[in-house]
């Protein structure tokens, strides 16, 4: 059997592939070995990078941080790529309770429900959270602005009592030295409740406001903000002591507040939407 002249001279076929379209051998071979590269390895490596920075990406996340890095691509391609290369899991959060409302000390009403937030320190909301750590638990406290959703103070101590939400009260004021009139909501757990935690808010010109009892949803930005810090950060990791958890989540929330896209901005930044803000204002 007679052999094609192409498979005995491969070579030949190249030499008349490039005259034929006018390129030369080098062009030729490069495109070659583009043509058998899977176009989805380079999206993959993207798609991993930024799961290793922000850990609870979902795939519509993925697709705004690609577009804002310059890499414009559909949310359905994203999407199909984390399914096939197994990027989409995700640890479930752990549940449990802080609130102790069981107390004669005064509950406030529920002021957010006739409150249209229009501006940066019109509205916080603060709550409280349990952190695991070898051997026990710790406690979180955090204000959150409810108009950039930025964490404006936090704090984060052994013991959970008013003292560890009174640290992140104060660090707030420092932070942001809000005008007298700004609503403080929470709900009506002791710790926020108690008569050193309302006192310190009446000096500070702030109006207080709770959430209705048992209903979470009242206080519903700062339990997405805690559900986000589990997920993101403390259900990932295995703090050995106070001041490795102080750590791990005062650079969360740094991440958050400065880099981490919020679906409810528009999926920008809670701080670059506190600028644009601002700016806007000029």
């Amino acid at each position: 059997m007679m052999t094609d002249a192409r498979d005995a001279h491969p070579e030949l076929t190249v030499v008349r592939l490039c005259e034929a379209f006018s390129l030369s051998r080098s062009s030729f071979y490069e495109y070659k070995n583009n043509e058998d590269t899977d176009p989805d390895d380079e999206l993959a490596t993207e798609i991993e990078t930024i799961i290793e920075e922000f850990v609870g990406y979902g795939y519509r996340r993925i697709t705004r941080e690609l577009a804002r890095r310059k890499k414009k691509v559909n949310h359905k391609r994203v999407l199909r790529v984390m399914r096939e290369r197994g990027l989409t899991h995700r640890k479930k959060p752990r549940k449990t309770t802080t609130t102790d409302s069981g107390h004669a000390h005064q509950r406030y009403p529920n002021l957010l429900a006739v409150t249209h937030v229009l501006r940066p320190n019109q509205v916080w909301q603060a709550d409280l959270s349990y952190v695991r750590i070898t051997g026990g638990f710790v406690y979180v406290a955090c204000v959150l602005d409810s108009f950039t959703r930025e964490i404006v103070g936090w704090s984060l101590s052994e013991r959970l009592t008013a003292d560890v939400a009174l640290e992140a009260l104060d660090n707030a004021l420092i932070a942001r030295c809000p005008s007298p009139g700004l609503i403080h909501h929470s709900d009506q757990g002791v710790q926020y409740a108690c008569a050193a935690y309302t006192e310190a808010l009446k000096a500070a010109g702030i109006v207080s406001s709770m959430s209705r009892t048992g209903n979470p949803y009242d206080n519903a930005r700062m339990e997405s903000f805690f559900k986000t810090l589990k997920a993101e950060e403390v259900n990932l990791q295995e703090y050995t002591d106070l001041d490795e958890a102080r750590e791990g989540i005062g650079t969360f929330i740094t991440l958050y507040n400065e880099r981490r896209l919020h679906s409810s901005l528009g999926y920008v930044p809670p701080a670059e939407f506190a600028a644009q803000y601002h700016q806007a204002q000029i």
